[in-house]
């Protein structure tokens, strides 16, 4: 099998397409999950949201082999929501690496817990609480290659975004092969 052979098995067809991100977005939770609940290691807010993001990607790809789009737009629309996701998925790790590197002095205070936090707050403040952070969000609990874990999903997440705008360019191509 040639490159030219595992490329086309892999960007030529809208449902392949989709299930590299519906994979890779599984594959993103799990280790979520694993760290969570095997290596003991408390999410905090962002890291929630930045698990909403992923598991957005895999929603989009799983509807988008569901329906497995013939129009190019359809195509088009669903390619470009989970470009969004991403985008979003990344910009809240990168928000959370800068709340890491800031000198202790600097770190925001910590909020609550999260169920206290969604039992008594409204859901607009919560959400502006999840979009800045807090000092919980500037803890490092476990790094790998000396990078932590949202720089660990910012990586995953551009891998996802150049394979996207990969397809971008690709998608005429694509559906001329349906």
């Amino acid at each position: 099998m040639g490159s030219g052979t595992l490329i086309e098995l892999i960007i030529k067809n809208p449902r392949r397409t989709f299930l590299v991100f519906l994979v890779a977005s599984v594959g993103m939770i799990i280790v979520a999950l694993y760290m969570e609940h095997y290596l003991g290691l408390k999410p905090c807010i962002l890291c929630y949201m930045q698990r909403g993001s992923v598991i957005i990607i895999g929603i989009l790809a799983a509807l988008g082999m569901i329906i497995n789009p013939k129009k190019i737009l359809t195509y088009k629309i669903i390619l470009s929501s989970i470009f969004l996701s991403i985008i979003s998925g990344a910009l809240l790790s990168i928000r959370q690496l800068y709340l890491q590197s800031l000198p202790a002095d600097l770190v925001p205070s910590c909020a609550p817990d999260m169920e206290y936090l969604f039992s008594t707050l409204p859901f607009l403040e919560i959400l502006i609480l999840a979009f800045t952070g807090d000092g919980n969000c500037a803890e490092i609990l476990w790094t790998f290659m000396g990078i932590s874990i949202p720089g660990w999903v910012l990586i995953s997440l551009s891998f996802l975004l150049i394979y996207c705008v990969f397809i971008f360019k690709k998608v005429n191509e694509i559906h001329s092969h349906n």
